[in-house]
This record gives C-alpha cells, sequence and structure tokens, in this order.
C-alpha cells in the first residue's frame, strides 16, 4: 500500500533571516544574527561553535538556547536538540515554539503519538497559535493514512477506506509547499536581556528583561495573568493584526488564491490605479503559475490608529525563477470585524 509522505520540513522551524529586535543590546544582536546567518548558509559547525561561545558567557540566554537547538536539528542531532528544546519547554512552559519544534523532530522520527501530545501543549499554551494547529491536522491525517493502511491490510476490498485514504492523499498533495512563516514576539518577561528571534516557519522566542515578572507574550497574544487592560487591549489588536498577515503569506505560498485575494479590502487601492477585477485578474495568473512559491517575512513592526495600522516589515518571496527581499508596507483596515490590506507598497 502506498504510504503518505509527511512532509517534516514543512514542520521544521528553521531560524534563517533572524530579526533581532530592537531591544536587544547591539553587542548580543550582532553575535545573534551572525549565528543566525551561519544557519541560513548551512555552515552548521561554525554556527554551533559559535553559539556555545556565545552560551558559555550567557548561559541562561533563552535567544541562544534556542538557536542551539535549530543548528543540532540541522546537523541531525535529534536527541541533543529534543534534550535542548524539552529544557526550554521546562524554562519556559507559556511558550508555544519549543513544543511545535519537538513535534518537528518527533514527526521526523515517526513518533507521531509524541509529536501530537508536543503540539496540543503549544496550543493550550497560545490557543491562536496557527502553526501549531496546522501542523497537528497534519499529525491527525498522518496517523489516520496509517489506520486506513491498516484497515486495507487486513481488508483491501474495504471501499470505504479506500476512498477515505484517497481523500487523505489529496489533502497532503501539498505537503511540499514551502512552511508557514510565523510572528514577532511583542512582549517580554525577566531572563536575561535580549529577545528570543521571530523567524520562518514557527519560531518566535522568548523574553527580554523586565523590571518585575510579567507574562510573556508569544505572537502578539497575552498570557493569561493580570494586566492593565490598555496594555492586553494593544496586545490583541497586535496579535488581530499579525494572525492576518501571516494567514495573507500562508495563502499566498500555498497558491490559495482565494484566500490570498480574501486579505485584500474591497475598497484597496490597487497599486497603479487599475480596477479592482483587472488586478485581482493578473493576481491569479502570476499566482497559478507553475512551480511553488515561498513568501516569508521578517521584523514585523505595527503602528496601530484606531481601526487603522500601518505595518512594515522585510519581505522574502521565492519562486522557480524569482527570489527577491524587499521592504514591504501593508495599510491595513479593519472591515467587518477583519483586518485587511487597504494598500501596499514596495521598497518603502
Amino acid at each position: 500500500m502506498t504510504k503518505i509522505r509527511f512532509n517534516a520540513s514543512r514542520l521544521l522551524a528553521t531560524a534563517v533571516s533572524v530579526a533581532l529586535l530592537a531591544l536587544a543590546p547591539t553587542v548580543r544582536a550582532d553575535a545573534l544574527q551572525d549565528i543566525g546567518k551561519q544557519i541560513k548558509q548551512g555552515q552548521h559547525a561554525q554556527a554551533l561553535e559559535q553559539v556555545d561561545k556565545y552560551l558559555a558567557a550567557k548561559p541562561k540566554d533563552a535567544q541562544g538556547r534556542f538557536l542551539k537547538g535549530i543548528v543540532l536539528t540541522e546537523m541531525n542531532k535529534p536527541n541533543e536538540a529534543i534534550a535542548v528544546f524539552s529544557k526550554l519547554t521546562e524554562d519556559y512552559p507559556e511558550l508555544p515554539e519549543p513544543y511545535n519544534n519537538l513535534a518537528v523532530i518527533y514527526a521526523q522520527q515517526k513518533q507521531y503519538d509524541k509529536a501530537k501530545q508536543a503540539l496540543e501543549m503549544a496550543i493550550r499554551t497560545h490557543p491562536s497559535y496557527a502553526t501549531a494547529h496546522e501542523n497537528l491536522g497534519d499529525i491527525y491525517a498522518r496517523l489516520a493514512s496509517q489506520a486506513y493502511d491498516k484497515a486495507l491490510q487486513i481488508d483491501s476490498s474495504n471501499s470505504s477506506a479506500q476512498n477515505k485514504l484517497a481523500l487523505i492523499r489529496d489533502l497532503m498533495s501539498t505537503a511540499g509547499r514551502p512552511g508557514k512563516v510565523t510572528k514577532p514576539i511583542t512582549d517580554s518577561r525577566p531572563v536575561e536581556p535580549g529577545k528570543l528571534a521571530a523567524a520562518p516557519k514557527s519560531i518566535s522566542s522568548p523574553p527580554a528583561a523586565a523590571p518585575s515578572p510579567a507574562p510573556v507574550v508569544t505572537s502578539g497574544k497575552p498570557a493569561e495573568a493580570p494586566r492593565a487592560a490598555p496594555a492586553k487591549a494593544a496586545g490583541d489588536v497586535n496579535a488581530e493584526i499579525t494572525n492576518a498577515v501571516e494567514l495573507w503569506a500562508a495563502a499566498w505560498s500555498r497558491k490559495d488564491v482565494k484566500a490570498y485575494l480574501a486579505a485584500y479590502a474591497s475598497d484597496f487601492k490597487t497599486p497603479a490605479g487599475e480596477s479592482r477585477a483587472a488586478w485581482d485578474a493578473e493576481r491569479q495568473k502570476r499566482i497559478d503559475k507553475p512551480g511553488a512559491i515561498q513568501v516569508g517575512y521578517e521584523n514585523l513592526r505595527i503602528a496601530v490608529n484606531g481601526d487603522n495600522a500601518t505595518v512594515k516589515f522585510r519581505q522574502h518571496y521565492k519562486s522557480a525563477s524569482l527570489k527577491t527581499s524587499s521592504n514591504k508596507v501593508l495599510l491595513m483596515g479593519k472591515r467587518d470585524g477583519k483586518w485587511q490590506i487597504l494598500q501596499e507598497r514596495v521598497g518603502s
């Protein structure tokens, strides 16, 4: 029986294009950026050496520990990576990203029950963590395919199992698409100075120093803890906007034209002043071209003004014929309870 190929690489959280936040000291940021560049360039041995040196001076630094887990994963040292991420879940149980990375490794080892448990923990700590929800869906699909395979091994004439297995195959046929981008952290709690970075494919991170204990906000959503009402409201708005940007980039990456176009408001101002129908048709034509598309972003910055917001970030785009990185600005507005794109600019 043909098996469904589980795409662990789509879940893999690799700390490339690291977007260090401005609160981190310059020296620390430079060191972590250098490590991130080495990871991106495949210089894993050098990255491991550098991160070990970094952690020798800052053994409790969460960002450095997180990057070490990434390097070990990339170096195919899963047991060591598991140890790093497991310790992070103990030290930062409110953060979903280490759980997600554990799930990635367990999935690669075909330990799907463990992967499921890790993703459930990620979702428990952060219910709006979209990447974990999608990854959990993939785990369920893989477990379902195994069950249907087993049913057909016992009874090859079971048409119901055959149909369901075919459906699962259809659902997983896009498993090779690029991984989802993730979101930057927007708050902190005391550990050591500096924050973990946000990175493509499911990593954001722990916290910067603060005068007194405070709940961590991952991907813009506050953990359950007493907070001043204004701060919580701002966090909620940032979370909504960040989620809207993530869904837009994810839809673009998986070439879901309908979901991609739905990210733009009905009063979206087209770049060249053409009609919305003409712009939609041109975008669909481009997205429907053969070949995969990968869209990622980093260094997300949000400025909210009532029901409008300006969102700035560094966009990374890759297709079969083009690879670019550029600054991007989205002017967004709240329409019928949803944040949608009103205008977009490149290079601003």
